[in-house]
Protein backbone atom coordinates (compact mmCIF):
# COMPACT_ATOMS: atom_id res chain seq x y z
CA UNK A 1 0.00 0.00 0.00
CA UNK A 2 1.71 3.06 -0.80
CA UNK A 3 0.26 6.87 -1.92
CA UNK A 4 -2.54 5.70 -4.08
CA UNK A 5 -4.22 3.90 -0.85
CA UNK A 6 -3.41 6.96 1.70
CA UNK A 7 -5.64 9.01 -1.04
CA UNK A 8 -8.40 6.33 -0.69
CA UNK A 9 -8.67 7.59 3.40
CA UNK A 10 -8.91 11.22 1.96
CA UNK A 11 -12.57 11.68 2.12
CA UNK A 12 -12.45 10.05 5.25
CA UNK A 13 -9.68 11.96 6.86
CA UNK A 14 -11.66 15.54 5.61
CA UNK A 15 -14.81 13.84 7.43
CA UNK A 16 -12.82 13.28 10.59
CA UNK A 17 -11.51 16.66 10.58
CA UNK A 18 -14.36 18.87 9.75
CA UNK A 19 -17.33 16.27 11.30
CA UNK A 20 -18.56 18.20 15.01
CA UNK A 21 -21.96 19.08 16.46
CA UNK A 22 -22.76 21.93 13.96
CA UNK A 23 -20.63 20.71 10.73
CA UNK A 24 -20.97 17.03 10.29
CA UNK A 25 -23.48 17.54 7.73
CA UNK A 26 -20.69 19.62 5.97
CA UNK A 27 -18.17 17.31 6.23
CA UNK A 28 -20.26 14.19 4.91
CA UNK A 29 -20.19 16.75 2.01
CA UNK A 30 -17.03 16.95 1.33
CA UNK A 31 -15.88 13.95 1.74
CA UNK A 32 -18.46 13.13 -0.81
CA UNK A 33 -17.04 15.65 -3.30
CA UNK A 34 -13.52 14.11 -2.83
CA UNK A 35 -14.90 10.45 -2.73
CA UNK A 36 -16.15 11.21 -6.41
CA UNK A 37 -13.53 13.05 -7.55
CA UNK A 38 -10.75 10.07 -6.39
CA UNK A 39 -13.17 7.59 -8.03
CA UNK A 40 -12.91 9.39 -11.67
CA UNK A 41 -9.63 7.63 -12.61
CA UNK A 42 -10.03 4.42 -10.65
CA UNK A 43 -13.42 4.23 -13.06
CA UNK A 44 -11.13 5.06 -16.22
CA UNK A 45 -8.82 2.84 -15.61
CA UNK A 46 -11.78 0.10 -14.96
CA UNK A 47 -10.56 -0.67 -11.33
CA UNK A 48 -12.80 0.80 -8.94
CA UNK A 49 -11.55 -0.16 -5.15
CA UNK A 50 -13.53 -1.21 -2.13
CA UNK A 51 -12.74 1.55 -0.39
CA UNK A 52 -14.20 4.01 -3.05
CA UNK A 53 -17.05 2.58 -3.56
CA UNK A 54 -17.71 2.22 0.34
CA UNK A 55 -16.87 6.17 0.49
CA UNK A 56 -19.29 7.35 -2.03
CA UNK A 57 -21.79 4.98 -0.44
CA UNK A 58 -21.40 6.13 3.21
CA UNK A 59 -20.60 9.52 2.63
CA UNK A 60 -23.18 9.99 0.34
CA UNK A 61 -25.93 8.69 2.48
CA UNK A 62 -25.29 11.00 5.22
CA UNK A 63 -24.92 13.91 2.91
CA UNK A 64 -28.72 12.70 1.73
CA UNK A 65 -29.79 12.17 5.34
CA UNK A 66 -28.75 15.49 6.51
CA UNK A 67 -30.52 17.55 3.87
CA UNK A 68 -34.17 15.32 3.63
CA UNK A 69 -34.49 14.58 7.17
CA UNK A 70 -35.78 16.72 10.18
CA UNK A 71 -32.63 17.56 12.22
CA UNK A 72 -33.95 16.47 15.67
CA UNK A 73 -34.04 12.71 14.02
CA UNK A 74 -30.35 13.15 13.29
CA UNK A 75 -28.93 14.57 16.80
CA UNK A 76 -27.52 11.20 17.64
CA UNK A 77 -25.52 11.13 14.14
CA UNK A 78 -24.09 14.49 15.52
CA UNK A 79 -22.89 12.94 18.83
CA UNK A 80 -21.01 9.72 17.12
CA UNK A 81 -20.77 10.40 13.80
CA UNK A 82 -16.89 10.23 14.22
CA UNK A 83 -17.37 6.46 15.96
CA UNK A 84 -20.12 5.51 13.34
CA UNK A 85 -17.47 6.37 10.16
CA UNK A 86 -14.31 4.46 11.60
CA UNK A 87 -16.88 1.43 12.76
CA UNK A 88 -18.01 1.44 8.67
CA UNK A 89 -14.80 1.39 8.00
CA UNK A 90 -13.97 -1.93 10.56
CA UNK A 91 -16.79 -3.71 9.22
CA UNK A 92 -16.32 -3.47 5.88
CA UNK A 93 -12.37 -3.79 6.42
CA UNK A 94 -12.63 -6.87 8.40
CA UNK A 95 -15.59 -8.42 6.38
CA UNK A 96 -13.13 -8.21 3.13
CA UNK A 97 -11.08 -10.90 4.70
CA UNK A 98 -13.71 -13.13 3.71
CA UNK A 99 -12.93 -12.61 0.22
CA UNK A 100 -9.99 -9.94 -0.93
CA UNK A 101 -8.87 -8.23 1.74
CA UNK A 102 -8.51 -4.43 0.89
CA UNK A 103 -4.88 -3.57 1.03
CA UNK A 104 -4.31 -6.51 -1.92
CA UNK A 105 -6.26 -4.09 -4.30
CA UNK A 106 -3.44 -1.33 -3.94
CA UNK A 107 -0.55 -4.28 -3.32
CA UNK A 108 -1.75 -5.55 -6.67
CA UNK A 109 -0.88 -2.19 -8.49
CA UNK A 110 2.71 -2.44 -7.04
CA UNK A 111 3.46 -5.66 -7.08
CA UNK A 112 4.11 -7.83 -10.39
CA UNK A 113 1.12 -10.39 -11.26
CA UNK A 114 3.63 -13.33 -10.96
CA UNK A 115 3.25 -12.93 -6.98
CA UNK A 116 -0.33 -12.45 -6.48
CA UNK A 117 -1.38 -15.52 -5.83
CA UNK A 118 1.95 -16.69 -3.48
CA UNK A 119 1.09 -17.44 0.30
CA UNK A 120 3.76 -14.84 1.35
CA UNK A 121 1.74 -12.18 -0.83
CA UNK A 122 -1.88 -13.30 0.13
CA UNK A 123 -0.26 -13.66 4.44
CA UNK A 124 0.84 -10.14 3.99
CA UNK A 125 -2.60 -8.50 2.69
CA UNK A 126 -4.02 -10.60 5.45
CA UNK A 127 -1.78 -9.11 7.99
CA UNK A 128 -1.87 -5.79 6.86
CA UNK A 129 -6.05 -5.97 6.37
CA UNK A 130 -6.53 -6.82 10.11
CA UNK A 131 -4.83 -4.41 11.39
CA UNK A 132 -6.37 -1.96 9.24
CA UNK A 133 -9.60 -3.47 10.86
CA UNK A 134 -8.99 -3.49 14.35
CA UNK A 135 -7.04 0.17 14.00
CA UNK A 136 -10.44 0.98 12.59
CA UNK A 137 -12.24 -0.84 15.34
CA UNK A 138 -10.20 0.75 18.15
CA UNK A 139 -11.10 4.43 16.49
CA UNK A 140 -14.92 3.50 16.67
CA UNK A 141 -14.53 2.54 20.25
CA UNK A 142 -12.49 5.30 21.09
CA UNK A 143 -14.79 7.63 19.45
CA UNK A 144 -17.94 5.89 21.77
CA UNK A 145 -16.45 7.41 24.75
CA UNK A 146 -14.75 10.79 23.56
CA UNK A 147 -17.98 12.32 23.49
CA UNK A 148 -17.30 15.71 25.49
CA UNK A 149 -19.61 14.99 28.47
CA UNK A 150 -17.03 12.09 29.52
CA UNK A 151 -14.33 14.02 29.85
CA UNK A 152 -10.74 13.47 27.76
CA UNK A 153 -12.70 14.11 24.80
CA UNK A 154 -9.06 15.27 23.12
CA UNK A 155 -7.37 12.60 24.08
CA UNK A 156 -10.00 10.14 22.78
CA UNK A 157 -11.10 11.71 19.59
CA UNK A 158 -7.70 13.07 18.44
CA UNK A 159 -4.16 12.33 20.21
CA UNK A 160 -5.14 8.54 20.63
CA UNK A 161 -6.65 7.68 17.39
CA UNK A 162 -3.97 9.37 15.56
CA UNK A 163 -1.47 7.89 17.25
CA UNK A 164 -3.45 4.47 16.20
CA UNK A 165 -3.62 5.62 12.64
CA UNK A 166 0.38 6.56 12.43
CA UNK A 167 0.94 2.99 13.78
CA UNK A 168 -1.17 1.37 11.41
CA UNK A 169 0.77 3.19 8.32
CA UNK A 170 3.92 2.67 9.70
CA UNK A 171 3.45 -1.15 10.14
CA UNK A 172 1.82 -1.08 6.85
CA UNK A 173 5.24 0.37 5.64
CA UNK A 174 7.99 -1.68 7.43
CA UNK A 175 6.01 -4.93 7.52
CA UNK A 176 5.71 -6.45 3.92
CA UNK A 177 9.49 -5.61 3.81
CA UNK A 178 10.29 -7.36 6.84
CA UNK A 179 8.53 -10.36 5.54
CA UNK A 180 10.77 -10.04 2.28
CA UNK A 181 13.60 -9.94 4.29
CA UNK A 182 12.85 -12.85 6.52
CA UNK A 183 12.06 -14.66 3.42
CA UNK A 184 15.89 -13.66 1.66
CA UNK A 185 17.25 -14.99 4.66
CA UNK A 186 15.22 -18.30 4.78
CA UNK A 187 15.96 -18.31 1.11
CA UNK A 188 12.29 -18.64 0.28
CA UNK A 189 12.10 -15.45 -1.73
CA UNK A 190 11.14 -15.36 -4.99
CA UNK A 191 13.65 -14.62 -7.65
Amino acid sequence: MGAKAFLGFVPWIIFWVVSGPSTWEYAAGGALVAALILLIPSHERGRIKLLEIVSVLFFGALTIAGLVLDHSRLLWLEEYAQAISSAVLAVVVLGSLAFTPFTEQYAREQVPQQFWSTPQFKHVNRTLTLVWGLTFAVCAVLGMFAQPDHGGSAWLNWIIPIAVLVGAFKFTAWYPERVKADARAAGTAPA
